[in-house]
């Protein structure tokens, strides 16, 4: 078949002649049927591949060339939000790759170039979570952490408390609108438009201790609107717009930091992860907590289960000498 493909240059093998490379790829994501933000994840994926073959003058790619790319991303560091200097997960490595294969097999599908990326394999995801849970008494000393002196910290301990009673998201949390705290058979719930979902199609349940501390915070706020964001930005600059996910993650990192509690392993989603847990120490059944964390797989809530078998039922417990 690679004898019936075409360079994308007439008569010249190379991906990068006046920037053609470029150009081909938003032909690419022009086919894709998905999401905005995902195209987005692909353009950056494949930006850095470009980047990266431009740096090594490589014209005319190899599968050779693919899996010397797929060792630099393994190596590669970055500086992330808080300034810490890290590798690319796993999973980042993965997603990259996987646009890479995708973008070479549109390239054969148009006979274009050859799939030199096909069968490239992803790395191995880790086994367990990549960021830890909060304990019960952690979980405590968070909350009690925030003074609620103020509209930002009343704000803050309303949100914080309703991640850590209901597991959302922060893309969730970012989401939600006044509006959609509602009922469900005479309980107080909050719709959610979860992760990959195109609309409002599933909820959690706003406990009284969940709910209380949203509404004192929305009570602060004043008069509100059905449509406003449940969160908002109070600054100046920003002033009723919904907090963006990034804003979300500085505010849960800097309180969890002011408690003592902020670690490389610690972080936002980590709040999700403690709600899970949290239920099924205190009695939930795994069916009810993948409701409640609205996983796809029941595999993904299975892994709470595992980590806490693990902990107490570790064989280490049984050797003595």
């Amino acid at each position: 078949m690679e004898n019936e493909i075409t360079p994308i240059a007439e008569n010249k093998k190379s991906l990068e002649v006046a920037d053609l490379l470029t150009k081909v790829i938003e032909d690419f994501l022009l086919t894709l049927d998905t999401k905005p933000i995902t195209k987005d994840t692909y353009r950056k994926a494949l930006r850095s591949f470009e980047i990266w073959i431009k740096d090594k003058a490589y014209t005319n790619p190899t599968r050779e060339n693919i899996l010397e790319y797929k060792a630099y991303l393994k190596d590669k560091m970055i500086v992330a939000n808080d300034g810490e200097v890290k590798q690319l997960s796993p999973l980042t490595v993965t997603a990259y790759l996987t646009a890479l294969r995708r973008f070479f097999a549109f390239l054969e599908a148009e006979k274009l170039y050859p799939n030199v990326a096909r069968d490239i394999k992803g790395l191995k995801r880790p086994k367990g979570f990549l960021k830890e849970t909060l304990t019960k008494e952690e979980a405590l000393r968070l909350l009690e952490g925030i003074k609620k002196d103020n509209i930002n910290d009343l704000r803050d301990y309303a949100m914080i408390n309703l991640m850590l009673r209901t597991g959302l998201r922060t893309i969730e949390v970012s989401r939600v609108l006044i509006g959609d705290i509602g009922r469900e058979t005479g309980e107080i719930v909050l719709r959610v438009w979860g992760k990959g979902r195109d609309t409002k199609d599933d909820f959690v349940i706003l406990t009284e201790k969940a709910y209380g501390p949203v509404l004192d915070y929305l009570q602060a706020r004043g008069q509100t609107k059905l449509s406003e964001p449940i969160f908002s930005s109070h600054s100046n600059r920003n002033m009723a717009a919904a907090l963006t996910t990034r804003s979300i993650r500085r505010i849960i990192e800097e309180r969890l930091k002011a408690v003592g509690l902020k670690t490389t392993k610690v972080s936002a989603h980590s709040l999700r992860h403690t709600a899970g847990t949290i239920a099924l120490l205190n009695g939930a059944d795994i069916l009810s907590v993948k409701e409640m964390l609205r996983h796809s797989d029941i595999n993904t809530t299975l892994i709470y289960t595992h980590n806490l078998n693990r902990l107490s039922k570790g064989a280490e417990k049984f050797i003595e000498f």
